[in-house]
């Protein structure tokens, strides 16, 4: 059985981000004879300049990216049909923000040594992308936090305090001088990088090959 190393550098408010993953574990589950995998996530910010009470999304990205109107409408369409494919359900009806996600990655980075990371960043995309829940309000962040079992009167205290904020930093550096400028990307193993959203397919055939790989340098 074939044991992979798997490093995720993603950002919660990115939907290509939780499209990769879904897709991932997809890959992984019709592997799981073949192999396994032990998954890091690790901090990347989309809009690391976003004030605390965020913006509204549609018109962060019409502004970010130009988009028209109608181009924002067919993005929203093509998001939504990707993440039904991945198993992942985008809601468009209500009014979407773009939020500073800091708070969100030293969370995460406390879930690690929990041993609830991926539990954790999983209902934060849900919370974010289909629940619309506003994660910069303490309350519903906390909320997602006691979700996953975790306790809520500690990540509380992380919050009021400067807890991991040097770990996230240092986090962020560190794959900044990898050369990692986009998310999500997929590290195997430290060594090979998948970048984006991929379909399922592409992860199978990416790690069936690097397996061979890896195995013809051990033999």
């Amino acid at each position: 059985m074939k044991n992979f190393k798997i490093d995720i550098v993603s950002d919660v408010m990115c939907p290509w981000c939780v499209i990769g993953y879904k897709n991932l574990e997809t890959a992984l589950g019709q592997l799981k004879d073949e192999m396994s995998a032990d998954i890091t996530w690790h901090p990347f910010e989309l809009n690391p300049d976003m004030p605390l009470e965020g913006q509204d999304l549609n018109e962060h990205l019409m502004q970010k990216y130009n988009l028209t109107e109608e181009q924002g409408d067919e993005n929203r369409k093509n998001m939504f049909e990707a993440g039904k494919r991945a198993g992942f359900t985008f809601n468009f009806d209500g009014k979407r923000i773009m939020i500073n996600s800091f708070d969100l990655h030293r969370l995460l980075t406390w879930a690690r040594e929990q041993g609830k990371q991926t539990q954790l960043k999983l209902a934060f995309f849900e919370a974010h992308f289909t629940d619309l829940k506003y994660l910069n309000q303490e309350d519903a962040l906390l909320d997602v936090v006691e979700s996953v079992g975790l306790d809520k009167e500690q990540a509380r205290s992380i919050l009021h305090s400067d807890k991991y904020v040097q770990t996230v930093r240092q986090e962020q550096e560190r794959f900044k001088q990898l050369g990692i400028t986009s998310v999500p990307t997929f590290i195997i193993n430290d060594k090979y990088a998948i970048s984006g959203g991929q379909p399922s397919d592409s992860f199978i055939q990416a790690l069936k090959q690097i397996s061979e790989e890896e195995a013809k340098q051990d033999a």
